[in-house]
C-alpha cells in the first residue's frame, strides 16, 4: 500500500506540468539575525505548518566555533537544511562544523540528512524518539507540506550527549537535559554570552505545542531554565527575549491550560465544548491560536478526564 509520502515521490518523477514547475522553485528566504557575540538566529513563522510557510516555523541558532559554525536544530526538510548550508557559508566560509538537535519534533531535525558526515548531537532519549517516531512524523509532514518535503528522509542524531559542561568546536556550554515538551528536551547555555538556547521548552508570543507534553514536568523544566538567569533567551518559536518574559509567558500558558482542562472535566464538558471555550485575551493574540489550543485539547483532555473522573470497574 502506498503512503502519501511514497505517492508524492512517484509524482515527483513524472514530467512536470506548469503548476509543478512553480512548486519545483519553492525556496526558503532565510535571514540570520545577529544577537550576541558570534550568535545568529533564524526566526521562524509563528503559525502552524502550511504550504505558505513551507514548514519554516522553528527558530534556528548559529554559533561561531573554532572550525566553523555550530548549528542548533536543522529545520523541517531537506530543502530547509540545504538553505541553511547556503546561509551558513555567507556567515563563515567554513560552513557548519557541528549540529545539535534540541528534541525530536520534525521541524527541529528533518534537515539532518544534509549534514551527513557532520556530528549531530542530541540527548539519548531524543535519538531513540527520532528513530521510533520519525517515519510517522515524515508521512504527516509530506501530507501537510507536499513538495516542500521533496527528497526528505529521516536521519536521527548520530552522537549522544549528557548534561553538564560541554565543549562543542571549542565553545563552552552548559547542557541542560530536561523534558516536558517532549520525552527529552535539551537546552544549551552559551558560557561566553549567557545566551540560553531553550528549544521548545520556551515559546514567545506563540502558543506552545503539546502532542508529546507532560505539563508538570515542563513546568519544572521552566524553573530550571529560569534559575540560570540567562542574559538572552532564544525560544524554540517566537522572538528572542532579553527580559525573561518568554519563560513567564510559557509558564502562565501551561498553568492556564492545565487548569482549564481540569475544570472542564469536573464541569462535565465534552471535548467539543471545551474547544469552543473562549481564550483569555493574553493568549488569544498568540501565533497559531486558536488552533494550537484546540489541538492541545485533543492531545491532553482524554487523560485529564480519566484523572479527574475515575471510572469504577
Amino acid at each position: 500500500m502506498l503512503t502519501r509520502r511514497t505517492t508524492l515521490g512517484l509524482l515527483a518523477s513524472l514530467p512536470l506540468a506548469p503548476r509543478a514547475f512553480a512548486q519545483a522553485r519553492l525556496s526558503y528566504d532565510l535571514v540570520a539575525k545577529p544577537l550576541a557575540d558570534g550568535i545568529w538566529m533564524v526566526e521562524g513563522a509563528t503559525d502552524y505548518f502550511s504550504m505558505q510557510n513551507g514548514g519554516a516555523i522553528v527558530n534556528i541558532t548559529l554559533i561561531k566555533g573554532d572550525t566553523g559554525l555550530i548549528l542548533i536544530d536543522t529545520g523541517s526538510s531537506r530543502r530547509y537544511g540545504e538553505a541553511l548550508v547556503t546561509l551558513a557559508r555567507s556567515l563563515d566560509l567554513r560552513g557548519i562544523s557541528t549540529v545539535v538537535n534540541t528534541h525530536h519534533h520534525p521541524d527541529h531535525f528533518f534537515g539532518n540528512q544534509v549534514f551527513a558526515g557532520t556530528p549531530i548531537f542530541a540527548l539519548g532519549e531524543t535519538r531513540q524518539a527520532a528513530l521510533t517516531e520519525g517515519e510517522g512524523f515524515a508521512d504527516n509532514m509530506y501530507r501537510i507540506l507536499g513538495d516542500w518535503m521533496r527528497g526528505t528522509e529521516v536521519v536521527p542524531p548520530t552522537d549522544v550527549i549528557a548534561g553538564g559542561d560541554l565543549r562543542l568546536d571549542g565553545r563552552d556550554f552548559l547542557a541542560l537535559p530536561l523534558g516536558g515538551h517532549t520525552v527529552a528536551d535539551l537546552a544549551l547555555l552559551d558560557r561566553r554570552t549567557g545566551t540560553l538556547i531553550a528549544g521548545d521548552l520556551v515559546f514567545h508570543d506563540r502558543a506552545p505545542t503539546t502532542p508529546s507534553a507532560d505539563l508538570p514536568r515542563w513546568q519544572n523544566a521552566l524553573d530550571a531554565l529560569d534559575a540560570q538567569n540567562p542574559a538572552l533567551i532564544l525560544p524554540g518559536h517566537g522572538p528572542a527575549d532579553p527580559t525573561g518574559a518568554s519563560i513567564t509567558q510559557t509558564r502562565d500558558y501551561l498553568h492556564w491550560l492545565d487548569t482549564t482542562l481540569r475544570d472542564g472535566a469536573r464541569s462535565g464538558l465534552d471535548m467539543v465544548e471545551l474547544m469552543d471555550s473562549p481564550l483569555p485575551e493574553r493568549f488569544a493574540a498568540m501565533g497559531a491560536q486558536p488552533q494550537e489550543y484546540q489541538r492541545s485539547v485533543t492531545h491532553l483532555f482524554p487523560a485529564v478526564e480519566l484523572e479527574e473522573l475515575p471510572r469504577g470497574n
